[in-house]
């Protein structure tokens, strides 16, 4: 295992080295900027068509298999995870408080990534021999590029449905159990036990059923941490300047030595702010657009506002309540890191109870990333091996579970990290090189939207 685990930190440090951390930033910001700021300017317009499509429209059952706003949960579903509890405050143990700052920087121009991958989901998607519509990176590398880059579409293919069981999976299931042993002393196999009964009775009913679940419950679980994390900083009020303070001082400048933390030079900042950043809210991934490809909408932008918004949220939302809480509680200096690090930063402000809730909600996020992961891979090992392919996907997905749940929790964040990387490759590729079709395809969107109210008033 320790040879493994070498070979597979060898690997991690090439696929999250400067190139990387370039290609996730470079091509998010020159969406961005190709997008005129749209994706910031227009966030509010994201959030209206959220509202609008609560509910599928009459003479749109036949274009998608779930509603706009059940596609956005299904895909939060899988990014508000761990990454949200775990990772920040991972990202926070490593690379100092000004870890944070380049997740948020991640984040704003990953809104861009986002719009783009989903607007590039619908435009490009199929309906498979079950008659429900497929998309995501593959196939708009397939069918936007053409044959001679099939190729490419096939190695993220490969790479999304293997990383499932990392990201989407066992790094979850692991650290459910974790959690819930450190605070309720639940044994791990027991844990591991009754999440694998929970996602297979989800499982059993495919997309719909997995959009009705995220539908629910991620609302409902997002506002409950929401709710804690805001009383918490409420108690801590007092610490948030100095907070504030050490997030952007720190993205600058290395973060000394401080009781249980080590110290972090300000490439340790960058690198894990990033790292974790993408692995929370998944922009650039090639992941949430896959759930997206599923959406009842006809047209391909409007979905793209609605899937930005799953950056924003996750990210400059959620996580920024996580790194605040921990950093104005003052125990990121004490040397705890990944969830344990978080609960600690809960229970100082609410001693007896935060830990608890921390680990209620890890709990519940896991398991909707579990779910909303699974029909990720799915959809990779279709692209691949075709629909015969998904029964037999689908029961070592709910096997891999309880077998995650007792794996060292070090090793499989590294190969998770790994393979997040080795996804993410083959889709900015294709994002970079599909750009001009997303912007065409917005700036008519913007010209038909603002034609609309012209001839509604020559009409009068």
């Amino acid at each position: 295992m320790e040879t493994l685990s070498a070979i597979i930190g060898e690997i991690n440090g090439i696929v999250w080295g400067p190139m990387m951390l370039v290609l996730i930033l470079g091509v998010g910001l020159f969406l961005m900027l190709g997008l005129r700021l749209m994706p910031i300017l227009k966030l509010g317009k994201g959030f209206q068509l959220l509202f609008e499509g609560r509910k599928s429209k009459q003479g749109e059952e036949n274009e998608g298999e779930i509603s706009p706003f059940q596609a956005l949960m299904t895909a939060l579903s899988a990014t508000v995870g761990t990454g949200n509890i775990a990772g920040v405050a991972t990202a926070v143990f490593l690379g100092g408080p000004g870890a944070l700052f380049w997740m948020w920087c991640t984040a704003l121009v990953g809104m861009a990534t986002k719009f783009s991958e989903a607007v590039l989901a619908v435009k490009y998607r199929e309906v498979d021999e079950h008659g429900n519509h497929v998309g995501g990176p593959m196939y708009y590398i397939k069918n936007g590029l053409g044959s001679k880059w099939t190729w490419l579409g096939t190695a993220f293919a490969i790479f999304g449905a293997v990383a499932a069981f990392g990201i989407g999976n066992t790094v979850q299931s692991n650290s459910v159990a974790d959690v819930l042993q450190a605070n309720f002393g639940l044994n791990v196999w027991v844990t591991g036990g009754i999440l694998t009964v929970l996602v297979g009775a989800v499982l059993i009913g495919g997309i719909k059923r997995i959009g009705n679940v995220a539908g629910a419950l991620v609302p409902l679980m997002a506002i409950a941490y929401l709710s804690a994390g805001i009383v918490v900083l409420a108690i801590n009020a007092d610490a948030i300047p100095a907070a504030l303070d050490l997030v952007f001082t720190h993205a600058f400048t290395p973060t000394a030595a401080e009781g249980g933390f080590a110290g972090a030079a300000v490439w340790a900042a960058i690198r894990f702010g990033v790292a974790r950043g993408v692995f929370s809210n998944e922009a650039g991934l090639g992941s949430a657009p896959i759930a997206h490809a599923a959406a009842q909408t006809k047209d391909p932008v409007r979905q793209g506002l609605v899937a930005m918004l799953g950056t924003f949220i996750d990210t400059i939302i959620i996580c920024s309540i996580t790194g605040l809480v921990i950093i104005t509680s003052g125990e990121w200096t004490s040397g705890v890191s990944g969830a344990a690090l978080t609960s600690a930063a809960f229970a100082e402000a609410l001693p007896g109870v935060g830990n608890y809730l921390v680990a209620i909600a890890l709990a519940i996020f896991a398991f909707t990333t579990i779910i909303g992961w699974s029909f990720y891979g799915e959809r990779c090992i279709e692209f691949l091996f075709g629909v015969k392919a998904i029964i037999p996907y689908r029961i070592l997905w709910i096997a891999a579970v309880p077998v995650g749940a007792g794996v060292s929790l070090d090793f499989i964040w590294l190969v998770a990290d790994t393979l997040n990387a080795m996804m993410a490759l083959p889709n900015l590729i294709a994002l970079a090189l599909l750009s001009p079709v997303v912007f065409k395809l917005t700036r008519e969107y913007f010209n038909r939207q603002e034609s609309a109210p012209e001839q509604a008033t020559q009409e009068k």
